[in-house]
């Protein structure tokens, strides 16, 4: 009897696991884009298409003094005013969920 339920709670054990790697797995995203020459939107989300409300998203100086502190919205967008000294956005979600956008990354119209 032990050698019939041994495959089958292997094949049980690799299905689980691989359902749940899969159920848990998503990447944080983001992107900013130049709204006009003062003004630059980002939004914020995952790759399994669940937005980010209420996420951390500074904008940074490269002297790490944080020039804009910031919080996504309801709609997972923040718009905030182009700093003067050079900058980076930091999305961060938590460890292991963190997007890094530097200001030569972000679109202009």
């Amino acid at each position: 009897m032990i050698s019939i339920f041994r495959p089958l709670q292997t094949v049980l054990l690799v299905l689980c696991a691989g359902f749940s790697a899969s159920a848990l797995a998503h990447n944080p995203m983001c992107e900013c884009k130049a709204v006009d020459a003062e003004q630059i939107k980002c939004i914020g989300g995952f790759s399994d298409g669940s937005g980010a409300p209420g996420v951390t998203l500074d904008v940074i100086g490269y002297d790490e003094t944080i020039l804009v502190p910031g919080k996504l919205g309801a709609d997972s967008t923040l718009t905030f005013k182009k700093p003067g000294a050079e900058f980076y956005v930091l999305f961060d979600a938590g460890p292991g969920h963190v997007v890094e956008i530097d200001q030569a990354d972000i679109e202009t119209p």
